[in-house]
């Protein structure tokens, strides 16, 4: 469990890296949504080829509808209830941030996190250490979205120590999902192992476009679709050295 605690805290570290940069750098609302689009592509390609496919694998089609359907389901109640508290636009870089309360902007970049760094800890599950496709999907998407959200949080009134010790919260849920994710499942079996690695696609999934997307195109525009390709290609190259 140390070791996947470990690895789920170096995937969620670029989320004070992203911090740090949207505080001390101005970065172009183009930029930042190109760079979240980039990250989503990362993370479409773990989540098929390193996630689904995987699950199929272990546990079959049934499997896999089952888990992405919950963790489609898990995430959706849990994004609608902190929408409602107020964090619905913790992604923006333009300071939306100050319309909502600080509880739910944090609870929410939690939930945007526990799914990917969960996924962190179940691929070293398989035995081979810890899963390079996955680890820089999700380093790599971390990286905007904390910018982006640094930058509207700053926007918004927000002081910037508190706003990294807030990363830092997330940072450390991460990689105690990490470690959750690789202890309660070490000895599953191989069709609970499929449901769990499906749930986890389901929900990044349904972050991406109820989240990330959005506001990379919001930003960016039609180039988002260029640069989502091209995370999408990378992520997949990384998989076929593992």
């Amino acid at each position: 469990m140390a070791e996947a605690s470990l690895w789920g805290a170096v995937g969620a570290s670029s989320l004070l890296l992203g911090a740090i940069l949207g505080l001390a750098l101005r970065i172009p609302s183009t930029a930042i949504g190109l760079i979240l689009g980039f990250g989503a592509g990362t993370l479409i390609s773990a989540l098929s080829f390193e996630l689904t496919e995987e699950a199929f694998h272990l546990g079959g089609a049934d499997a896999v509808a089952l888990g992405l359907g919950l963790g489609a389901l898990a995430y959706f109640a849990g994004d609608r209830v902190i929408d409602r508290g107020g964090g619905g636009n913790r992604m923006s870089s333009t300071g939306e941030q100050a319309e909502g309360s600080a509880k739910a902007l944090l609870l929410g970049a939690v939930l945007d996190g526990i799914p990917e760094s969960a996924v962190i800890g179940i691929t070293l599950l398989e035995g081979s250490g810890v899963g390079v496709a996955v680890l820089a999907a999700v380093f790599l998407s971390n990286l905007p979205e904390a910018i982006s959200s640094s930058t509207g949080m700053k926007a918004a009134g927000g002081r910037p120590a508190r706003i990294l010790g807030e990363w830092v919260v997330v940072v450390v849920a991460s990689a105690a999902a990490a470690a959750v994710g690789y202890g309660a499942l070490d000895g599953a079996s191989g069709n609970a192992l499929a449901v769990i690695q499906a749930f986890a696609a389901g929900a990044v999934l349904t972050m991406l476009v109820d989240t990330m997307v959005p506001e990379a195109h919001r930003r960016a525009g039609n180039m988002v679709g260029l640069v989502t390709v091209l995370g999408f290609a990378l992520a997949y190259l990384l998989s076929t050295l593992e």
